[in-house]
């Protein structure tokens, strides 16, 4: 955890935030708990003021519609009282009845509760984003390292000044209603509430986009979402409109072939890079400017899910991630993210070794460019509110703040119309911005007046300047006194024209580096993606063009997908590029903490239960979630300190788990029988409990970390499995296992486990 710096409150100045909460104390309780305080089993009676939030929530900051501090509690600002009400205060005596003449009807117009209660139910809903409507949020602060400071006057990089933000993470194609594992493009949005106004940056989690102008968004979405006709499939890039569009707008290769990568199918979104995507453009105080990218590198590590486990986890838990982040959080283990730039010369041509940096389908890798961290990022709070924050947030490129401005990058330009449209007819009108979670922390006065969900109170006779009837307020402020003024670019001649400049052309040089900077392990996940995906399209004519695209990136990923789809190899027409590796754009080959990993123990009563409460204290000393499987709930042992047991073999599945600890070899539970539990099948008497076989099985296919002490080594030879094979992690004690089981982890799987033909 950073240490807080304090700060004043000025024009220049980010609005210092709360204190940095410390990782909270380790109970062994389990994260997700839905309220503050457990229930009575029965009906509570007594009246009394609504339960506090839980203590990982927290809700936007009090501040007025236009942005000053109200000092108020964040109580004050949700339900208040003992007694239920209508929307303007008066107490009910009755909410589960309508109003009728007599006990059988029929009910009454007169009736204003009812209206008022259906009312408002039917307008419960505003419509869902068109892209990245599924999304998960959270609060944090972000420090500035001051490392900035020589190219960039924000105030909120400034050494030691902490910063309240609101991130969300999202989904691109899929409805509110999707799945979360599915193979798509993250959205990374980061909403910083700076004392010089809010600064959005709005990204995503690969580092470029499928197009280089915005005008061909609408294309590139309509392609993506599922066929208009049916309505299907969502969430899912494997159809036919999909291929149909990539493979005859080949400028979107680069970004398609990041998302058949890993890449698109993060682990957690506290393993998950966050990427600004576009160019900008930074003033320093004496007006110099530098052109920059902006990078979100997980302290965790870039980690993702295997295909296979993705699947499993699409049916066996859609809410995956949102839990993930949620219950990480709630038990202290914030996840962080540091902020980092790549700088560039702004020269007249804005490119760099060769490469155009307003094309936002190019990266410039980070070997001939370094990312200098720049700030640290914690989220330490869930939202106490979905719809009030996570729904409602409002995110825009085009919230700047001194310092910090665009490019000419016609993508971006898009943004920059698009997303304020968006917010309007979402959010219901133009005051989208004096919704608490959109609240600016720097005071307001904009002189716009009026408007749908207008909750102002303007005063003054005179919203326009100038004027004198005001006193002449607002006035407009100079750059000595804080204001943005965009850098003065001087543009060059030209004629108004259609078209992109000759260096938008190069579609396929960076696709191969990508593919070049690839371990074999993950090229053959490239592989496997792109065939899984062609193989759900029905038109012969789009596979085959897909081939075509691919023979111009690598023959031997043209050919292995072109043998699985079972269609013949096409040359390529365009010379293969030959660049460098990078081995940043690779996920493998570094370790990284253990935070908010995941263990199940699996036991049984027979276990050494002893053993077994010494890895769960160690576990979570360590920043581990460890999670007890058993045979039943309830609890293992009997005594003063009886192992609470968290998964039943029926409800648990590997995809919950980054590692398995056995502390034993449970033999088949009662409920081991078809009719209950259909993966328990028929068990042999004497033999370990197939579901407990089933979790080893896909840990093991999975190179998840398995290990155990004891007795418990039985297991694997009921499986087959050597004790001397990567990431297993068998001992004789129970430390010794779970210390074997950490540095396994570390290493994110046991790759070796995966075996290559490449």
């Amino acid at each position: 955890m950073v240490e807080k710096k304090a700060t004043k409150t000025t024009a220049k100045k980010a609005t210092p935030a709360k204190a940095t909460p410390k990782r909270r104390p380790r109970s062994g309780a389990l994260p997700g708990r839905p309220a503050p305080q457990a229930p009575d089993a029965t009906e509570p009676t007594q009246p009394r003021e609504p339960l506090p939030p839980k203590p990982d929530q927290t809700g936007p900051d009090t501040l007025s519609p236009t942005g000053q501090p109200t000092g108020a509690p964040q109580a004050a600002v949700a339900q208040g009282g003992a007694y239920l009400t209508t929307a303007q205060g008066a107490r009910l005596y009755d909410s589960d009845h309508s109003l009728k003449a007599g006990a059988r009807g029929p009910v009454l117009l007169q009736d204003h509760h009812l209206r008022e209660k259906i009312t408002h139910f039917d307008h419960e809903r505003i419509p869902e984003r068109v892209v990245h409507a599924r999304g998960a949020a959270a609060h944090g602060v972000f420090q500035g390292y001051g490392t900035a400071a020589k190219v960039t006057k924000a105030a909120f990089l400034a050494k030691g000044v902490e910063t309240p933000v609101f991130v969300r993470f999202s989904t691109v194609l899929g409805s509110r209603g999707s799945a979360d594992t599915v193979r798509d493009t993250r959205g990374f949005a980061t909403k910083f509430y700076t004392g010089e106004g809010t600064f959005d940056l709005v990204g995503n989690n690969i580092p470029v986009f499928f197009i280089q102008d915005a005008i061909k968004f609408p294309d590139i979405i309509h392609a993506g979402k599922p066929h208009p006709d049916r309505e299907i499939p969502q969430a899912q890039s494997a159809h036919d409109t999909f291929w149909d569009f990539v493979s005859l707008h080949t400028e979107a290769t680069h970004h398609t072939l990041w998302n058949m990568s890993d890449r698109a199918i993060p682990r957690s979104f506290r393993m998950m890079e966050g990427f600004g995507v576009h160019t900008f453009r930074l003033v320093n105080t004496k007006g110099a400017t530098t052109l920059v990218k902006f990078h979100w590198k997980p302290k965790l590590g870039v980690h993702s899910l295997v295909w296979e486990e993705a699947q499993i986890t699409n049916g066996m838990d859609p809410d995956f991630h949102r839990r993930d982040l949620a219950d990480a959080i709630e038990s202290g283990a914030f996840p962080q993210w540091e902020l980092g730039i790549q700088t560039f010369p702004d020269t007249a041509d804005q490119t760099f070794e060769g490469i155009d940096l307003l094309d936002p389908t190019k990266i410039v890798p980070e070997e001939l460019a370094p990312v200098r961290p720049i700030g640290l990022m914690t989220l330490n709070a869930n939202p106490t509110n979905y719809f009030a924050e996570t729904e409602q947030v409002a995110f825009h490129p085009g919230h700047l703040v001194p310092g910090i401005d665009v490019t000419d990058d016609p993508l971006l330009a898009g943004r920059l119309f698009s997303y304020l449209d968006t917010q309007i007819s979402r959010l219901g009108g133009p005051n989208f911005g004096q919704i608490p979670i959109n609240r600016p922390h720097a005071p307001v006065n904009d002189m716009l007046r009026d408007g749908m969900h207008q909750t102002a109170v303007h005063a003054g006779a005179a919203p326009y300047r100038p004027n004198s009837l005001d006193g002449g307020c607002p006035f407009l402020a100079g750059a000595d006194t804080g204001a943005f003024i965009e850098a003065p670019v001087e543009l060059p001649a030209a004629h108004k024209v259609r078209e992109a400049p000759a260096s938008f052309a190069d579609h396929f040089s960076q696709p191969r580096l990508f593919w070049l900077s690839m371990t074999p392990v993950e090229r053959e996940h490239i592989i496997a993606a792109y065939t899984f995906e062609l193989s759900k399209c029905y038109e012969q004519a789009v596979k085959e063009r897909v081939l075509a695209v691919l023979a111009n990136i690598d023959p031997q990923l043209c050919e292995e997908v072109a043998t699985g789809l079972g269609l013949p190899v096409p040359a390529p027409t365009e010379p293969l590029a030959d660049p460098d590796p990078s081995a940043a754009l690779s996920q493998l080959g570094g370790t990284w903490p253990v935070d908010g990993r995941v263990v199940g123990i699996v036991a049984d009563p027979a276990a050494d239960l002893k053993g077994v409460r010494a890895v769960r204290d160690a576990a979570l000393k360590a920043g581990m979630v460890p999670l007890v499987i058993a045979p039943t709930g309830g609890t293992l042992g009997s005594g003063k300190n009886p192992v609470t047991v968290q998964r039943t073999f029926a409800a648990a599945r590997s995809i919950e788990f980054d590692a398995l600890l056995f502390a034993g070899t449970p033999e088949a539970a009662a409920d081991a029988q078809g009719a209950r539990d259909a993966k328990a099948g028929a068990p042999e008497p004497g033999s370990p409990d197939p579901r407990v076989l089933l979790l080893l099985n896909e840990a093991y296919r999975h190179g998840k970390a398995i290990g155990g002490w004891g007795a418990a080594s039985r297991v694997l030879q009921a499986f087959g499995i050597q004790e001397n094979e990567p990431g297993i992690a068998f001992a004789d004690t129970a430390a010794k296992a779970l210390k074997r089981i950490s540095q396994a982890l570390a290493e994110h799987r046991a790759w070796d486990r995966f075996p290559t033909a490449l």
